[in-house]
């Protein structure tokens, strides 16, 4: 029997992130996904054209202190999470993830759901950075094409 795109995608996400063995990545789950929503309800994206999901954008916005501290490999990505607290004042956005079955691929999805989060995000903050971990270099051509588009400054971590 063949695996339903859910299915599929969480399979793509345990591969490409591989979570549940490095603890200083944030490993998603209900709780989180409630917390997040909290935080902003534009940090989880997902498309779903009627089977199921084919993409998932992950951002949690903070600030640029706890920006500034990932980038420099101060903290993890866990404890970005965890130091980033709902109600505060956002001067950046940290493109967590951003998964997308095979077959949607290179179609612009992941750029369109990003700058959509971006945006709706900046309607209540004062975003003027975007930083990223690429694990690939699709993340990383993503997180570049987003920050040209939307004007903001892109920082990594190494």
């Amino acid at each position: 029997m063949d695996m339903s795109n859910y299915e599929r995608m969480i399979q793509l996400v345990t591969e490409v992130f591989d979570v549940k063995n490095d603890p200083d990545q944030l490993d998603v789950d209900q709780q989180v996904i409630e917390r997040l929503h909290t935080i902003h309800p534009a940090t989880l994206s997902e498309k779903d054209y009627g089977e199921g999901p084919v993409a998932w954008i992950l951002v949690i916005p903070t600030t640029t202190r706890i920006m500034e501290q990932f980038v420099a490999r101060e903290i993890t990505e866990q404890e970005l999470y965890n130091l980033t607290q709902p109600g505060e004042k956002f001067e950046a956005v940290y493109l967590c993830s951003a998964t997308v079955l095979p077959e949607y691929r290179n179609k612009g999805l992941a750029l369109q759901m990003t700058l959509e989060a971006i945006k709706a995000i900046q309607e209540q903050h004062g975003i003027k950075a975007l930083f990223v971990w690429p694990f690939s270099k699709e993340g990383d051509s993503l997180a570049e094409k987003a920050a040209t588009l939307t004007g903001l400054t892109l920082l990594k971590r190494p």
